[in-house]
């Protein structure tokens, strides 16, 4: 561990108590109860027997053994409390980060999501998904803490047995052999810190190596669950070599898992080994203590009991560190992805608006590169023309179509030159209201397992007679008549039992219903579908020749 890991970790920390300062202090009371519980009922009976030893009477007995019986209860209940507490907090970890997550790529620039830097972050983040970033810092900030402050308290339990002036009869305890012991013990503490970092750190190697065969296992197990991919697998014959690929994909991992394991064991043999060589000692020191009467016989069972404590949170300690540093990597990648800031400008004017929907447009010396790259796919563009006009653009693939679409609705933002509305560049508008002028049916468009009225609508209180409308336009008169539920019908089963799995072209309709009920300015329809376009579309806006509503738009 080095100052950067712990600083990762101080940065997690300080994030998570900013925003969940109730999580933060349970976290806090749960490492003081589990620190301190275990030594009350040490110290307790410890202190009754030399009580006992004393004659003491029965009445001072009970009322000292009633006081530890009720300290012991409250620390358990209170301890109980707060690990539900935290099961609870651990528990909603995944849930919690993933939404946390998914608004950030909601809300991040568009090209962050096809920058595969930002993309391995992510990758990196939600490989602790089993747990979670915040579950996994949860467990082992509770582990660390509460171990080291059970070594602290141990320590100070045990203090008056290496250094005090406890005498039973004539003798005396060494300080020299006390200070030896405290320095052989140390010396044990140390060399299992250090060899728990060693193997820790070789089996966080080894599985680091194992992303790319984890990304390729998520890739098949995807692969598997989409009925799509199924459909060419099927009719392809494609099931020899992907089955090949699992086979040869698992045994990889199944090596490297081996090797990995391999290191966690050895480090955790020789922790237990280094740790009980230590409580040997301590006990051969007690043994003899004891025996020339230099400690009270409640303070043999205090201090054996301490050992104990001591050596098990010794080692625990140790893993915990040695593998905090496999988390420090995952909270660096996380907090970079979540505090991701924005690279486009987002202007504050308002859109013009216009009665008759017309608005110019112009791109003025427009070039563009997408990030990582050094080849232009527009290079010195001057075009203008009016909403409200015809407009197709043909060109081949790869041509720089789709680019000039993203370009055109501030996906992307220019490399060079300008794109104007009205005379004003596009980057002083204000965004969200600027995407309202587009509606948009992509190549690759997405429609999303909702209500099939919620889908066209994009909202969870849709418009039913525009939502009709819109489907009607856009061919789905007869099938949307032929649904039983009507616009309540799930689009796919994956929700719902009673979803219906629409065809392609069917999708591609619904797709083109949502642009016309979004009732923009300037519509503008993949290249793909504009062959199929007049049979989808009967009234509302123009497409190539067909111009049967005035000032609205489509490329």
């Amino acid at each position: 561990m080095n100052r950067s890991n712990w600083n990762d970790i101080w940065v997690y920390f300080k994030d998570l108590a900013k925003r969940e300062k109730g999580t933060v202090i349970n976290l806090l009371g749960l490492i003081i109860t589990e620190a301190i519980l275990p030594y009350i009922s040490i110290v307790g009976m410890g202190f009754l027997l030399n009580k006992i030893y004393q004659g003491a009477d029965m009445g001072t007995l009970f009322q000292y053994a009633l006081a530890i019986l009720l300290t012991t209860l409250l620390f358990t209940v209170l301890h109980a409390r707060l690990t539900e507490n935290s099961r609870r907090a651990r528990d909603n970890s995944v849930d919690l980060e993933s939404g946390e997550m998914n608004r950030k790529s909601l809300s991040m620039d568009y090209e962050y999501l096809e920058d595969p830097h930002v993309q391995e972050l992510r990758s990196w983040a939600l490989s602790r998904s089993n747990f979670g970033i915040r579950g996994w810092f949860l467990f082992f900030a509770q582990s660390t803490l509460a171990n080291l402050l059970s070594v602290f308290t141990a320590l100070v339990v045990l203090f008056p047995m290496f250094f005090g002036e406890e005498k039973i009869g004539n003798g005396k305890g060494s300080f020299f052999i006390s200070l030896g012991l405290c320095a052989a013990i140390l010396f044990m503490v140390w060399g299992n810190y250090k060899a728990s970092i060693y193997f820790v750190e070789k089996a966080g190697n080894v599985y680091g190596q194992m992303e790319g065969l984890f990304n390729k296992r998520r890739y098949f197990m995807n692969m598997f669950s989409g009925v799509e991919s199924q459909k060419d697998l099927r009719m392809n014959r494609q099931q020899d070599i992907i089955d090949h690929e699992i086979h040869h994909t698992y045994g990889k991992l199944q090596k490297q898992q081996l090797k990995g394991n391999h290191f966690y064991i050895n480090g955790l043999l020789t922790g237990v080994a280094l740790s009980d060589i230590s409580c040997f000692l301590v006990y051969v020191f007690i043994v003899i203590h004891a025996y020339m009467g230099l400690i009270p016989i409640g303070n043999v069972v205090v201090y054996a009991a301490s050992i104990v404590q001591l050596t098990n949170a010794v080692t625990e300690f140790a893993e915990t560190i040695g593998r905090i540093k496999e988390l420090s990597t995952f909270t660096k990648n996380y907090m970079e992805f979540i505090h991701l800031g924005n690279r486009k400008y987002n202007g504050t004017l308002p859109v013009e608006k216009r009665q008759d929907n017309r608005f110019h447009v112009s791109f003025e010396h427009v070039s563009f590169r997408y990030p990582g790259t050094d080849r232009d796919v527009i290079k010195d563009l001057d075009i203008s023309f009016e909403i409200g006009e015809k407009m197709a653009i043909v060109g081949k693939n790869g041509s720089g179509k789709t680019t000039f679409i993203k370009l055109l609705c501030r996906l992307y933002d220019v490399t060079e030159g300008c794109i104007k509305i009205n005379g004003i560049d596009i980057r002083k508008y204000n965004y969200e209201e600027y995407c309202r002028l587009f509606s948009v049916v992509f190549q690759d468009f997405c429609m999303f397992a909702f209500p099939l009225g919620e889908d066209i609508a994009s909202s969870g209180s849709p418009e039913e007679g525009r939502v009709v409308d819109a489907l009607e336009k856009a061919g789905l008169k007869e099938r949307l008549g032929a649904l039983e539920q009507g616009l309540a019908t799930y689009v796919g089963k994956d929700f719902h039992e009673s979803g219906i799995s629409f065809s392609g072209g069917e999708k591609q309709k619904m797709a083109i219903a949502r642009a016309i009920y979004k009732d923009a300015p300037f519509i503008i329809m993949d290249d793909r579908r504009l062959r199929n376009a007049r049979t989808r579309i009967n009234t509302g806006f123009s497409l190539l020749q067909n111009k049967t509503t005035p000032h609205r738009s489509v490329v």
